[in-house]
């Protein structure tokens, strides 16, 4: 069966980890939480490089790595760990990096030619890893990582120490393999934007537990969750292109049913997308507003509000199967009349176009 099996407990100086789930065994799960809640232990413990108690059991697509009768140790587990330096030998250049990987593989894998290519390393292979930028290093050692034949990927946070060009272009790799690799990718951030653009799935964790867990469009827009509270806050949602408007620059897509504009894409009609709806960029109104510039006007029904004193709440909007959240201030609730059950219309002020591997 496709599916990654965590059952294990962890205590280590004062901190405890207690996972029990079952993970899909293909596509990308974000690992998401706060600096401490457990997200690099757990990883530790999936890779072999710390021991859970009595009990564990980590199994990955039928393969047991660990339970109380047997333990593999990390080299013989299958499961390459793209760490947030990227550990290169500095006395090889890119291509021997490269083949120190392909040579100690064990599975089949893709070829060096073939994570060149996806990950953009062709005119590198000839340079020293000194000699290259962090985001390039970290190109290099994801390519590592995938040439050891691996059944299982994890990343813990491989974007941390790249400047801000350097993050966008390897986000829009990583899409890319999203895509093109059939190997599950467990990937860790505290940032729901970068997972945003790359996860399928979502464990959050919370001081060593899991706090939530499942289909990465429904958990970004749950009130319960605190991701949800964060200043970034979005929906993640998909839409399909429609057609394209060159006269004004313009692609329509279909959001269920409705239509939603964003900047002319370079993709043809019927391409699935993945999109990032900022709550604070989302305002209610009780009636189609006939004069205003914002071109995006989405019927709507809420289903949440939050219980807040706060200053500015969440309210939670289904549009067909699909939800967005709009944040906006109590006192518009209450001048609204806002009631869960109600239709109404939602503005949209701006739509972020996601990184999922559709549109290289």
């Amino acid at each position: 069966m496709s599916e990654i099996v965590l059952s294990l407990s962890l205590a280590r100086g004062g901190f405890s980890l207690a996972v029990d789930t079952r993970l899909p065994g293909n596509g990308v799960t974000g690992i998401y939480g706060a600096s401490g809640s457990g997200k690099t232990s757990l990883l530790s413990c999936i890779a072999g490089l710390l021991r859970g108690e009595a009990g564990t059991h980590i199994q990955v697509n039928g393969e047991l790595l660990e339970n109380d009768q047997q333990w593999l140790p990390p080299q013989d587990r299958g499961v390459a760990y793209v760490f947030q330096e990227a550990r290169l030998f500095p006395h090889l250049d890119v291509a021997g990096n490269l083949d120190y990987a392909l040579r100690r593989r064990r599975r089949p894998g893709p070829d060096t030619a073939q994570v060149s290519e996806w990950l953009g390393l062709q005119n590198l292979l000839k340079r020293r890893s000194t000699e290259l930028s962090r985001g390039q290093q970290q190109r290099v050692a994801i390519a590592r990582a995938l040439l050891s034949g691996p059944r299982l990927v994890l990343m813990d946070e491989p974007l941390a120490n790249i400047d801000t060009a350097g993050r966008r272009e390897l986000l829009e790799r990583l899409a890319r393999l999203r895509r093109e690799l059939d190997v599950p990718m467990i990937y860790v951030s505290h940032d729901m934007a970068e997972l945003a653009e790359l996860a399928d799935h979502l464990l959050v964790l919370s001081d060593g537990q899991v706090s939530a867990e499942g289909p990465l469009l429904e958990l970004s827009s749950r009130l319960e969750l605190a991701l949800s509270h964060e200043e970034q806050a979005a929906a993640v949602v998909h839409a399909e292109v429609a057609e394209h408007d060159p006269a004004y620059g313009l692609t329509r897509l279909n959001f269920e049913a409705q239509p939603l504009w964003v900047n002319q894409l370079a993709v043809p009609p019927t391409t699935p997308l993945r999109l990032r709806l900022p709550a604070r960029d989302i305002s209610l109104c009780r009636e189609h507003p006939q004069h205003t510039s914002i071109l995006n006007l989405l019927a709507a029904r809420v289903t949440d509000i939050e219980s807040s004193g706060a200053s500015r709440v969440l309210v939670r909007l289904a549009v067909g199967e699909q939800f967005l959240l709009a944040r906006i201030t109590r006192k518009s609730v209450d001048a609204l009349g806002l009631k869960v059950g109600e239709s109404l219309y939602a503005q949209v002020k701006s739509v972020a176009l996601l990184n999922d591997g559709h549109h290289d």
